[in-house]
């Protein structure tokens, strides 16, 4: 029961990515409502229960737009869609922060870029300029949406329509 559903917030606000098991527990404690399932089901002593690919809250979460979430290498590869933010490149990929450590370059979303290994050893413990390479994109915290694409590593065909939500 490793199935992944996509939790809608009450306004259809993507939210995040839970278990099939939680989403059938938050189903039965009427916390949220199934919008899309799969077919299959899951089956205890007494009952069957639709096996959800997307559920609704019933209530609406707060979502705070000053989340910072954490950084982590996998999700600068998401955010940088696992290319090199220097030469393009999408093998052999690291972590560069753009101001290094040694120069009182922080590990924030705005300092660290994706880069292949190439790229950060011609850049070194030098700034972009310095070493005459230019960044393709500048970093910034990764969209809300990233955090879902992170949780899995295909996107079922009933969640498109509720990822391209547009708040109001």
């Amino acid at each position: 029961m490793g199935e992944k559903v996509l939790v809608l917030n009450a306004t259809y606000e993507p939210l995040n990515v839970c278990t099939a098991r939680r989403a059938i527990v938050l189903m039965l404690k009427q916390k949220a409502e199934a919008l899309e399932v799969s077919g299959r089901s899951m089956h205890s002593a007494t009952r069957d229960f639709p096996l959800p690919n997307v559920i609704r809250l019933n209530y609406y979460v707060k979502v705070p737009r000053s989340d910072r979430r954490k950084v982590s290498r996998r999700a600068v590869l998401a955010r940088d869609r696992h290319r090199c933010q220097y030469c393009g490149s999408g093998s052999h990929l690291t972590i560069d922060h753009v101001v290094p450590r040694s120069r009182g370059g922080s590990s924030s979303w705005e300092n660290i870029v994706t880069s292949c290994a190439p790229c950060n050893s011609r850049k070194g413990d030098r700034l972009p300029r310095e070493a005459n390479m230019h960044l393709r994109t500048h970093p910034r915290p990764p969209e809300p949406l990233a955090f879902v694409y992170l949780a899995v590593s295909e996107i079922h065909r009933s969640w498109r329509r509720y990822l391209d939500y547009q708040p109001a």
